[in-house]
């Protein structure tokens, strides 16, 4: 392992997470997956909403990983207090059923995650290195659901035209496309033929040209355009 006391490339900055769940048993199992990654580590627990924000105020944790059926409050508008108060602080929905409505409405809170709670713990983790990176992640299981329920709470006449994908370049149009199914960042590399940082390149520009937050809303206006029929 080397002299403990070498410190020629500097400490390594750890991901600081928060743990948000109101059953006891729950939050030591987080922690205990959270505690066994070497680049991150817990800096506070909360049993409710209220107690998640307060917590989030004091620490200021690069990460949440938060309950959406907890007392008071619940984790869902904690959710929306979080992000919109701390932009730097991710949150990652955790929920019981894949067809939780209280999942669903942590999309518009500005989550970045949603996991069912029996995803694995190399999974969970995984999450939360790829959330503190800027990215978004959807358990495959909840992704559909998510989609259809959004497609359902907008059903109404479709505003954008295909016309507004002209803005995205030939290769950025590849990615989009590539995201509307649902494919993840390493995916896509391997399906493009691109560079990891390139896919993460062009991900940011569809974003911003297009005015997207996150990929789930990608998916959602692939949709509405009725450009994924067929894929």
């Amino acid at each position: 392992m080397g002299d403990p006391h070498h410190l020629e490339d500097g400490p390594k900055t750890m991901i600081t997470v928060l743990i948000a769940d109101d059953q006891e048993l729950a939050r030591l199992g987080h922690s205990l997956v959270v505690g066994s990654a070497s680049d991150m580590t817990v800096v506070a627990e909360a049993s409710s909403g209220e107690d998640a924000i307060a917590t989030c105020e004091e620490r200021q944790p690069d990460v949440v990983l938060m309950d959406v059926r907890m007392p008071g409050i619940g984790g869902i508008a904690a959710t929306r207090e979080i992000t919109a108060t701390h932009p730097a602080t991710k949150v990652v929905i955790l929920t019981s059923f894949d067809l939780d409505q209280y999942a669903f409405g942590a999309l518009e809170a500005g989550a970045s995650a949603f996991l069912l709670k029996t995803v694995t713990p190399e999974r969970l983790i995984d999450a939360i290195r790829t959330v503190h990176q800027g990215d978004a992640v959807v358990e495959p299981r909840i992704t559909r659901k998510l989609i259809d329920h959004a497609l359902a709470e907008q059903a109404r006449p479709l505003q954008e035209p295909r016309s507004a994908l002209d803005v995205l370049s030939p290769r950025e149009y590849d990615v989009f496309l590539a995201i509307a199914t649902g494919m993840t960042n390493a995916e896509i590399s391997a399906r493009l033929f691109l560079s990891p940082a390139t896919v993460k390149s062009h991900i940011n520009k569809v974003f911003g040209k297009l005015g997207l937050r996150d990929r789930v809303h990608a998916v959602i206006l692939a949709h509405r355009l009725g450009i994924t029929t067929g894929l």
